[in-house]
Parts: C-alpha cells; sequence; structure tokens
C-alpha cells in the first residue's frame, strides 16, 4: 500500500478547547476515505492542519514518503474546504482561467474539467447564474485542474437538494475510478456509507474506529421481535448463544447477533420452546446503528 497521508498523535488544542486529540491513521493510494463525524467533532481543523491553513499543537502528519515538504505536497492536493468562491460576473472558463494562472496549469485542462462534472454545456455561462450544486461542481472541477493524487473535501453535498446530492456523489466516485484517492469529511452517514471504502469516526476530536467501511458493518445483522409471551421470549434471547445483547422499545424486541443465524431456524428454534413469535424481521446493521454503538460506548 502506497501511503498518501500520515497522521500520528495530532493534536490541536483552542485555548481549553482540545478539538483534535491524538489523532492517528494513514491514507493509502487509491481509496474514498470518509472522516465521519458530528458538527464539532474536529473533522475540518484536521483538515485545516493537514493543508497548512490550522497550525496544530502537537503530533506531526507527513504526506507521501515524507521526504516531500508539505508546500510541495499541496501542489498535488485539491481542496475544497470553504464554500465556492468564484467571481459572480465571470463565466465557467474564465474563472478557471484564472485559477489555471494561480497553479500553472494549461488551458487545455479546463474543458477536460468541466467534462468530468457535466459542466461543459454551461462553460460560457455567469457563475451567478449557476445553482448551488453547479456551484460545487465548478468548484471540483477547479481543485482538479492540477491533476492531484488526492482530492480533499469538506462536506462536499451540504446544503443541496437530493439531485444535487446525487450528482456531487456521482462525480467523486467517477473520479476515485480513474485513480484520484479521496478524502471527504462528512457529518452524513448515508455519505460515507453509499460513497467511501473507508471510515475514520470521530467524536469530540478523539478516534472511534478507523478502517474499512464493509467491515464496520459487518456484523450479523439483528432480529426484530414480539410475541404474546415477552418475559419468556426475553429469557431465552438472554441465554441464546448466538445473541449479544438484547434491546426493549415499545414492545419491539431488538435481539443483535454475534454470529450468522437464519430467521427460519431461528423461528423454529423458539417454537420448540413454546413461543410463537407475532412479529420476526431480520435486518442487517446500518452505518447508522453501528456509528450510534460507538458513540453510545464511548
Amino acid at each position: 500500500m502506497e501511503p498518501i497521508l500520515t497522521l500520528n498523535n495530532l493534536t490541536k488544542k483552542f485555548g481549553h478547547l482540545t478539538a483534535v486529540k491524538d489523532l492517528s491513521f494513514t491514507i493509502n493510494k487509491g481509496n474514498i476515505y470518509g472522516i465521519l463525524g458530528p458538527n464539532g467533532s474536529g473533522k475540518s481543523t484536521t483538515l485545516g492542519i493537514v493543508l497548512n491553513v490550522v497550525n496544530k499543537t502537537s503530533g506531526d502528519f507527513k504526506w507521501f514518503d515524507g521526504n516531500t515538504s508539505t508546500h510541495d505536497a499541496l501542489k498535488k492536493v485539491g481542496a475544497i474546504i470553504e464554500r465556492p468562491n468564484f467571481y459572480p460576473y465571470m463565466t465557467a472558463t474564465q474563472n478557471l482561467k484564472l485559477v489555471c494562472n494561480i497553479k500553472g496549469v494549461d488551458y487545455c485542462k479546463i474543458d477536460e474539467k468541466l467534462e468530468v462534472v457535466g459542466l461543459l454545456e454551461r462553460k460560457h455561462s455567469k457563475f451567478s447564474t449557476y445553482s448551488l450544486g453547479m456551484k460545487q461542481r465548478l468548484a471540483i472541477a477547479s481543485a482538479l485542474l492540477n491533476d492531484p493524487e488526492i482530492l480533499i473535501l469538506d462536506e462536499p453535498t451540504n446544503g443541496l437538494d437530493p439531485q444535487g446530492i446525487h450528482q456531487i456523489r456521482e462525480i467523486i466516485k467517477q473520479i476515485a475510478e480513474k485513480g484520484t484517492t479521496i478524502l471527504l469529511a462528512s457529518h452524513l452517514l448515508d455519505e460515507v456509507e453509499k460513497v467511501c471504502s473507508h471510515v475514520v469516526v470521530l467524536r469530540k476530536g478523539v478516534k472511534l474506529y478507523s478502517g474499512r467501511v464493509d467491515e464496520m458493518i459487518s456484523s450479523h445483522g439483528f432480529f426484530e421481535l414480539k410475541s404474546n409471551n415477552q418475559e419468556a421470549l426475553i429469557a431465552l434471547l438472554e441465554n441464546h448463544k448466538s445473541v449479544s445483547n438484547i434491546k426493549i422499545k415499545d414492545n419491539l424486541i431488538t435481539a443483535f447477533l454475534n454470529e450468522p443465524i437464519d430467521s427460519g431456524t431461528f423461528n423454529q428454534y423458539l417454537f420448540n420452546q413454546g413461543i410463537v413469535l407475532t412479529h420476526l424481521v431480520q435486518r442487517k446493521e446500518s452505518l447508522e446503528e453501528q456509528f450510534l454503538q460507538l458513540t453510545d460506548k464511548n
């Protein structure tokens, strides 16, 4: 695995507030990483540190092999960490030409990147005529002009309508398929589950989980159960080797599994024990449920 970015015990304090605490993780080439956490969890601060716009308090980070200065490394990085900021009276092409001048990139890249984000047909339209989703897509095109090895996005779908969210997510996937590593910060579980291959979960600046998304949600799921004899059902579940935990809410029993078992086998077992179920649904745990369990424990 070729590392793109490595964080070692990174910490940032603002006075008495610790925004990021002893954060360590590595981003390897060719994956889509999500930094997931509620507002105030330290996502944007972490991105600001590695992009050299926020000074760290302690710990360190290194780009690529560690022999490249942050200044030089950032020439291989594309990032959007604030709202798109272009001249409203200028067209998309005119705005991107300014970015090309700043980055030292040839103008021939402009049409190529506008096509990636689906704005080629609107390249002569003024920025002021763009919808919020189009503005965000233009910002992505701008960040791609230097053909970065990694694209960093802070809350890329914030404020967008469902269509705009879908378009941004599809663009992110297409960019990743062409070999660009992506790091995105999000408070949306749905976004990370649908887009990312890896996730770092933060809460109050502390890492709760780091790893593959599919491994985080690789639990054996759970049963939702009801019976006319709830007390006997609960007693059986508490002593069943396949059940790791149970929760009860509004007469609905949720039995979390620690090993695979199909609903037919489980129903037959309970029936043989004299329990007749009035409700049985087997579900897979979502990233949201995993996230809530993580944050409950911490």
